[in-house]
């Protein structure tokens, strides 16, 4: 019969499982309790990395394998890694315009 030890954090989310054989895994979550990472003590890794809504936009394993996905209407779309670095440099920019409150002119004297 295999036995398995669960331990949990304070959300709730499991943060530990080790079965009877001695298999072993590790999760980790973000503030939104989306979990972001796995290792496994047959040396397996799984990253997530998830947007603002809790989409997943990009995977990637320990064996090289990764994915990245965008959303329309609420529908999941496989995109390249090219596609996702442009999302990801916009949505930066952005953010950075926001904070950012002096013009260009202004940028430059620095």
């Amino acid at each position: 019969m295999i036995k398995e030890i669960e331990k949990f954090d304070g959300n709730g989310n499991l943060i530990y499982k080790k079965h009877s054989g001695g298999y072993e895994c590790w999760y980790k979550y973000d503030e939104n309790n989306n979990k972001i990472y796995t290792k496994c003590s047959n040396d397996d890794e799984f990253w997530k990395k998830f947007d603002e809504n809790n989409n997943i936009i990009h995977y990637k394993n320990s064996s090289g394998y990764e994915d990245w996905f965008k959303y329309n209407e609420n529908k999941q779309i496989l995109i390249t890694e090219k596609e996702f670095k442009e999302i990801e440099y916009n949505i930066k920019i952005r953010e950075y315009n926001s904070r950012t409150k002096c013009s260009r002119f202004e940028l430059m004297d620095i």
